[in-house]
């Protein structure tokens, strides 16, 4: 019976060693081609929109990129990728605090004649669907294509402080959307009936006229009330 027992611990360990770790690339993911944008440590590879360093609400704590909105003001705005992309896939794991919301905003063109990553970029939803105050419009939804596409029979994200599933590709300008395994959107930029989703949404007022004119850019994770938690961040760059 002690044998039998040692054994069983031993294969429980092989389990756990088995399990991938966050913020880690698998061989497969590797010989594919996946790029960590987060290395679980720093902050390195990002950067304060318009700025050269990172702001002090964003911090890593416990293998994780956090905005803590506790921090002194001044230390905000939204933090965006070094480097530009156009055809991705992009995968990763958010969670947000009680009433939390915030956004993962793409195709930025970081140029000061914008002072906001919007002003450019789409936005896949990020938000506590139950008590966020930006919960009332469903195109505003998690997971949703912010404001333009999406409702809550799509939406599923997962309870406060538990972490969601993202999968994000854009290739050639065709956006698809999976939020925890449900496919929250999938269309063609510049498309009539993107044109039309464009028109019947806040992007259609002057203010965003080079809104999602470009599909190539930087990637942001968004300032917004509440706190927000990111890890598992890592691009497939399309051929």
């Amino acid at each position: 019976m002690k044998t039998m027992l040692v054994f069983a611990a031993f294969a429980l360990s092989g389990v756990f060693c088995i399990a991938q770790s966050p913020n880690t690339l698998t061989k497969k993911e590797k010989k594919e081609g996946w790029k960590l944008l987060f290395d679980g440590k720093t902050t390195q590879g990002w950067h304060t929109y318009l700025r050269d360093t990172v702001g002090s609400k964003w911090q890593v704590k416990d293998g994780a990129i956090v905005f803590d909105p506790s921090q002194p003001a001044g230390g905000g705005g939204d933090l965006v990728t070094n480097d530009v992309y156009e055809n991705y896939e992009l995968d990763l794991e958010w969670k947000i605090s009680k009433g939390g919301n915030s956004g993962i905003i793409f195709d930025v063109q970081e140029d000061p004649k914008y002072n906001a990553t919007y002003l450019t970029g789409p936005e896949m939803q990020v938000l506590d669907n139950i008590d966020a105050d930006d919960n009332k419009k469903q195109t505003h939804l998690a997971g949703c294509l912010y404001d333009m596409a999406g409702d809550s029979t799509v939406s599923k994200p997962h309870a406060v402080g538990e972490w969601n599933q993202v999968r994000l590709i854009q290739n050639k300008g065709h956006l698809t959307f999976w939020l925890n395994g449900i496919k929250t959107f999938d269309g063609q930029m510049g498309s009539d009936q993107w044109n039309q989703m464009v028109a019947h949404s806040k992007f259609a007022n002057k203010a965003f006229s080079d809104f999602a004119k470009v599909s190539k850019g930087k990637i942001a994770l968004q300032q917004h009330p509440g706190s927000s938690g990111w890890r598992n961040i890592k691009i497939l760059v399309l051929q």
